[in-house]
């Protein structure tokens, strides 16, 4: 092969790369607004379950939330479910409450229901099917955790993980005030 047609290859493998990241880039968790942030109102949303219940964010001011943006695949998100399933039984009666909204646009669907049984988890899962609250979000690590106080603002932003029961229950009391 001569130094030209070597150069044209290059080229043409340069060129292949640059749409091909052009091509897939999820342009639908790029918005124009601030991604979500301590001190500012959690976006708000409504996502059914497994089962068809419905949960809508908004729907439950006047409670402590933990919101975690969750995959079956993800390895940290695998670690953590143990102490939130903990942390939720130990403070549910206080008005806390777990929406583990699962990636399911870019999950395994049919792992989520057998995967919340393999680790006992008894707050509700949720399904983001279209990647809506993945955007919303804007979402850019798995696990990401969003602490949202009583009144519906967000309190401590945890991008990654796995988060400890010691963390958790700093975070959770800190809502629960």
């Amino acid at each position: 092969m001569s130094q030209t047609q070597r150069i044209i290859l290059y080229c043409l493998i340069l060129i292949a790369s640059v749409a091909w990241i052009g091509i897939s880039a999820d342009t639908n968790a790029v918005t124009d607004e601030f991604a979500p942030q301590e001190g500012f109102s959690a976006p708000d949303f409504t996502l059914k379950t497994p089962t068809g219940e419905t949960y809508t964010l908004s729907e439950l001011k006047g409670q402590a939330v933990l919101v975690n943006l969750w995959a079956t695949w993800c390895p940290p998100c695998r670690a953590e479910m143990p102490a939130m399933q903990k942390m939720y039984e130990e403070y549910k009666s206080q008005g806390f409450i777990v929406l583990a909204v699962d990636m399911t646009y870019q999950d395994y669907p049919l792992q989520v229901v057998p995967f919340a049984n393999q680790y006992g988890l008894t707050f509700p899962i949720l399904l983001d099917e279209t990647g809506e609250v993945a955007a919303a979000y804007q979402l850019r690590s798995l696990p990401s955790s969003y602490f949202i106080n009583r009144a519906g603002i967000i309190t401590e932003v945890v991008i990654g993980g796995p988060m400890s029961e010691a963390l958790l229950r700093t975070r959770i009391q800190k809502i629960l005030e």
